[in-house]
């Protein structure tokens, strides 16, 4: 519950149901001064954020997710070597177009209102797929260079192994956010370890180990496409479109959480 004076004096309560959407029962009248929302993964905001009053974009987060979730999903099922598929060019087509130039506009659109993370985050992975379609591109023989396949598994595994690590800062970020954002960023961050290890190993001449590693990635990678398919659910769904909102699950050492903590004791005192 927080309070603020309106344009008489009088103290206008607002109550937010902080466990979804919170912006499902944003009030945005002109003579209540918002307060800061809690971390939502459907706004692609890891800490305390405040709603614009006159919003002049829609919200680009549930876009970008979905872009993302779309093509890590039929990356990763390729991966797993589902129905026995392994050849991954089929992924080009959304590699370029979806996963890549509508999740980078999402993440421009996300500087647009402010959003620092949004912004890095979908960008990033927005370059990382058109990127990743670079490398499969024939035309663009940008692995031709490397003759000896070793070679080649080695520079794959130097560039997995980069998005790691950048996938690590953004999980940092995410450590007093939702469960349910902090998960999505937990499994892309295995998904990327597994690869790079996996194509290392098949660097070393480890067939065994890097097939294994490779199927391994592809199943976290399948997680993290679900994660964000659901994070991006919870940005779109409020009380105006859905029967339904679904649970983010603030930790209990966030400012929900803690908000939440208090407020239990003192109803118990």
């Amino acid at each position: 519950m927080t309070s603020s004076s309106d344009a008489n004096g009088r103290q206008a309560n607002n109550r937010y149901d902080h466990g979804h959407n919170p912006l499902a029962h944003a009030h945005t009248r002109g003579d209540i001064d918002e307060t800061r929302l809690p971390a939502f993964g459907g706004e692609f905001q890891p800490g305390l954020w405040k709603s614009a009053e006159h919003r002049k974009f829609a919200n680009p987060a549930p876009l970008g997710l979905s872009a993302f979730a779309l093509t890590t999903f039929v990356l990763s099922l390729i991966n797993m070597n589902a129905r026995e598929v392994n050849v991954p060019n089929v992924v080009l087509s959304l590699a370029y177009a979806y996963g890549g130039v509508v999740q980078l506009l999402a993440g421009m659109w996300e500087m647009a209102v402010g959003n620092t993370f949004g912004a890095t985050a979908l960008s990033s992975y927005g370059g990382f797929w058109v990127a990743y379609a670079i490398l499969l591109t024939p035309s663009a023989a940008a692995l031709s260079a490397y003759e000896d396949p070793a070679d080649e598994a080695s520079v794959l595994g130097f560039f997995l192994a980069g998005w790691f690590i950048f996938t690590f800062i953004l999980l940092m970020c995410t450590l007093r956010s939702t469960v349910m954002f902090f998960l999505l960023f937990f499994t892309l961050d295995l998904a990327f370890l597994m690869l790079s290890c996996g194509e290392f190993a098949k660097s070393n001449g480890a067939a065994s180990s890097a097939k294994r590693l490779t199927q391994a990635g592809g199943g976290f990678g399948i997680l993290a496409a679900f994660l964000a398919w659901y994070n991006a659910f919870a940005g779109i769904a409020d009380s105006s479109n859905s029967f339904f909102l679904i649970p983010v699950f603030h930790f209990p050492w966030s400012e929900k959480g803690r908000e939440a903590r208090g407020k239990t004791n003192r109803e118990t005192v």
